[in-house]
């Protein structure tokens, strides 16, 4: 069997910088272990299948290791390889997946995600912290649906943070988010998650889930900008509509080909 496959990079507006991710494109769903095995053998944090299933766009999305239930990043590069090499008609993308609905508007300018926001609760208590050396740096800890959040008081403590992969690694969540504020956007972030086979993921959609409605509350506005500062970086925006989050970047394609299955 011969398929398609993009590689884009997503929250970038330039090529090498935001998250790279692999988009397949299927007539209907392969077998999960195959697709498990594509998403290992590309190697990045995600990999999304997008298939008809009774004449509705469904996607799913794999790291190297295993299948997660929401991936912002490959959802947006799912949307923009329709929009951008495969005539889709219209402005706006909706997928079905295990998260539910999710919508992708293009704005032309850049592509916006339509995600639902994440419920989050403080943690008053959490012996990790000593281990990973952060309880002087941290102001607040947050418990999302799957990930924690730690918020720390400045945007070098977050660029300067050095993670220990194998202490996050027992976290008992998917991933790690570090946030504080920015000194030239609303919030900074980082995200670990050593978990799911990603040690630091370049730019992380679903995390923006999470930190909109902390960043919205705190800082008394629903519109944001943000950033996240890993390596090769990327800029968001994020807005709070009740129970969605709205995040919008811009993707730029790497390389369209074809797999041999």
């Amino acid at each position: 069997m011969h398929t398609q496959i993009y590689l884009v990079d997503a929250f970038a507006d330039e090529l090498f910088k935001g998250n790279p991710a692999a988009i397949v494109k299927l007539n209907k769903w392969l077998d999960e272990d195959l697709m498990q095995k594509i998403a290992s053998e590309n190697n990045l944090a995600e990999t999304g299948f997008i298939a008809p299933v009774d004449n509705k766009l469904h996607i799913r999305w794999f790291t190297p290791t295993t299948e997660v239930d929401l991936c912002g990043h490959a959802t947006l590069a799912a949307a923009h390889i329709l929009f951008t090499h495969e005539d889709f008609e219209g402005d706006q993308v909706i997928f079905h997946s295990k998260s539910g609905i999710l919508k992708v508007d293009n704005n032309f300018e850049y592509l916006t995600l339509d995600f639902p926001v994440d419920t989050i609760q403080q943690v008053n208590q959490l012996p990790e912290l000593k281990k990973l050396d952060t309880e002087y740096l941290v102001e607040e800890v947050y418990r999302g649906k799957t990930d924690l959040m730690f918020v720390f008081k400045k945007e070098k403590h977050i660029a300067e943070y050095v993670p220990d992969f194998d202490l996050i690694r027992q976290l008992d969540c998917r991933g790690l988010i570090i946030t504080a504020p920015g000194e030239n956007t609303d919030f900074v972030s980082r995200f670990f998650g050593p978990q799911t086979g990603i040690n630091e993921d370049p730019v992380t959609g679903s995390a923006h889930t999470t930190l909109t409605p902390y960043w919205a509350k705190r800082l008394k506005k629903d519109s944001l900008t943000a950033a996240q500062l890993s390596r090769r970086g990327g800029n968001l925006t994020c807005e709070l509509k009740g129970d969605r989050v709205f995040i919008g970047g811009t993707c730029k394609t790497f390389l369209k080909g074809e797999l041999f299955i």
